[in-house]
């Protein structure tokens, strides 16, 4: 390897004399335009065989800039430069001065090499070392959450955007491989011929029929292309430099200024990386070795009964979790509507099953990497819980649910005053008996007898000659009133004559609970032309009759405003209503 001329290598900047600032260009005090005569280089021994001091002498006053010849660059008047392997380096020196600027360059030959390079463990996991004649290739981990990403500076390359895992496929970038060697440097950019890039670098010369895919495009770019790389620490940072006669980049051109990303970490099976783009935000790049197998977590989902009744206890087993990785969620999913997470992957849950049935539960466990693994079950509850209450009984029919269902509309009668019915979000919808996404909220405000109805279309009527019970789920404050009421409205305003009432209190202050009103028994004297002592039982009352139920919340209460959460209203069925 000695007998080797290699074109890039490792730089490290020890001192920094200056900057060039644009701004400086301006002042007078930087001398008179320069010509290539008036600068001088001079190269000498620094430490050791490896370390080479570079002076301005110029007899023009200026800003000096570097190049080098290593890959790497520098400003001031004094800098130093490392060249760990036999090469013949050329040096630029650039000398930017008031009216102007000149370059020139002077070489230096190596004839030394610093083993203590290769076996830099960074270098090594880089290209692979002096072992991998065909070095190592790199592709995204388009896996992982967080593979792309950009954000204000390279400490927070994903702060505003973090790619899920597969987000950007079809674009042409997730079957692309740089290669990285320690012969010559040498890196090979191999992207089957189309490129991903940013929306501004579609324009470069070397791409060709730019398509928009997603907000950035696809571009033609013959491929493989070759290019060079070189490691660089700088101010406690490490750094990847890439260049070429045409763009070398890490699967997705940002267009990183001066080919510099910078190493966020590094292992053997992982590569995060970052860059300043050239629109100014900072990219994010996560690439693992190209044909590497990630490690995955693996384990089973069991269950088994407890000793309550439709009580089934939930867990993980025969977990097993690669060395760097961890579970850092687990989230259940019990097919009746309940779900639970945790942090805690040894953390057994338990589900009870009101209603008997087949259930279909699932387990979703995410690693420290971002990814997910998932589990079925199947759980078939034989019977119903001795707490469950049917809710549709025989010759019963949902009316409303304020979802899916709305065989019948609802709608608010005023009754002279202020009140409104809403359908909202359920405030509570993880328990029985109500798991519904949806509901309605009635509300009154000083109104006595304000109240949600619902009222059959023409020529339909209510028959409770095989059912009597109506239900409705109520959610509002222990001790409050609740009143379903049945009327004909042929009776124009004096509906209110037929009416047939019954009056329930909610038991239990914002918990649902399924309210029913039976019928049966119930009579009719409101001081009219119309009298019985049972509905139910009276052919004119029982079928053909009653067209409109309405729900009051604190009847005949008028100062103050009441609210409560209505659901699931149901009652008789009538015939022929679809």
């Amino acid at each position: 390897m000695k007998n080797n001329k290699y074109i890039l290598l490792v730089a490290v900047l020890a001192l920094i004399l200056g900057s060039c600032d644009p701004t400086e260009l301006k002042k007078p005090d930087i001398g008179t335009a320069p010509s290539a005569a008036d600068l001088q280089i001079t190269i000498t021994p620094g430490t050791d065989a490896f370390h080479f001091v570079i002076e301005n002498k110029s007899t023009t006053t200026g800003i000096a800039t570097w190049d080098l010849g290593n890959g790497s660059t520098a400003s001031g008047s004094k800098v130093e430069a490392y060249y760990p392997i036999p090469a013949v380096y050329t040096v630029k020196l650039t000398l930017y001065a008031q009216g102007g600027n000149a370059s020139t360059s002077k070489s230096v030959t190596t004839t030394e090499t610093d083993w203590a390079f290769f076996s830099d463990p960074l270098i090594t996991m880089l290209c692979g070392g002096i072992e991998a004649v065909n070095g190592r290739s790199w592709v995204m981990d388009s896996l992982a959450q967080g593979h792309m990403g950009v954000g204000p500076d390279l400490a927070s390359s994903t702060l505003w955007w973090s790619a899920n895992p597969l987000a950007k496929s079809q674009k042409g970038l997730y079957d692309d491989a740089l290669n990285l060697k320690l012969t010559g440097f040498a890196a090979t950019y191999d992207n089957k011929n189309v490129s991903y890039v940013k929306d501004f670098r579609r324009t470069d010369a070397a791409y060709s029929n730019p398509r928009m895919n997603d907000t950035d495009y696809m571009v033609d770019y013959p491929g493989p292309i070759s290019g060079t790389w070189t490691f660089i620490a700088k101010d406690g940072k490490n750094y990847l430099k890439l260049m070429g006669a045409t763009p070398v980049f890490p699967c997705f051109d940002t267009g990183a200024k001066d080919g510099l990303y910078e190493i966020i970490k590094i292992t053997e099976t992982s590569l995060e990386m970052a860059c300043m783009g050239g629109d100014g935000n900072a990219w994010h790049y996560l690439l693992i070795p190209q044909g590497y197998v990630l490690p995955t977590i693996t384990f089973d989902a069991v269950f088994a009964p407890t000793s309550n009744p439709n009580e089934y206890e939930f867990s993980l087993s025969n977990v097993s979790i690669p060395a760097g990785l961890s579970i850092t969620k687990v989230v259940w999913n019990f097919g009746n509507g309940n779900t639970v997470e945790t942090t805690n992957a040894n953390q057994s849950q338990v589900n009870t099953y009101m209603q008997k049935g087949t259930y279909v539960v699932s387990v979703e466990v995410t690693s420290s990497e971002g990814k997910t693994y998932t589990k079925d079950l199947t759980v078939v509850v034989a019977a119903n819980h001795p707490d469950f209450v049917e809710y549709l009984l025989n010759a019963m029919v949902m009316y409303n649910d304020f979802g899916e269902t709305a065989l019948v509309p609802a709608g608010v009668d005023l009754a002279g005053g202020t009140a409104t019915i809403d359908v909202v979000a359920n405030p509570d919808a993880a328990k029985y008996p109500n798991r519904s996404k949806n509901c309605a909220l009635f509300t009154k405000t000083n109104n006595d007898w304000a109240n949600a109805f619902i009222q059959l279309p023409v020529g339909y009527r209510f028959d409770i000659t095989k059912q009597t019970k109506f239900k409705v789920l109520v959610y509002g404050t222990a001790g409050q009133e609740v009143l379903m009421k049945m009327e004909n409205t042929d009776k124009g305003g004096n509906a209110w004559q037929t009416g047939c009432e019954l009056r329930r209190k909610i038991t239990a202050t914002n918990v649902w609970e399924i309210m029913e009103f039976d019928f049966k028994g119930a009579g009719v004297n409101n001081n009219g032309d119309i009298y019985t002592s049972d509905i139910s039982t009276d052919d004119r009352f029982n079928k053909g009759f009653y067209n409109v139920l309405r729900i009051m919340y604190q009847p005949g209460i008028h100062d103050a405003k009441y609210q409560v959460y209505l659901d699931d209203i149901a009652g008789p069925h009538v015939a022929g209503l679809q």
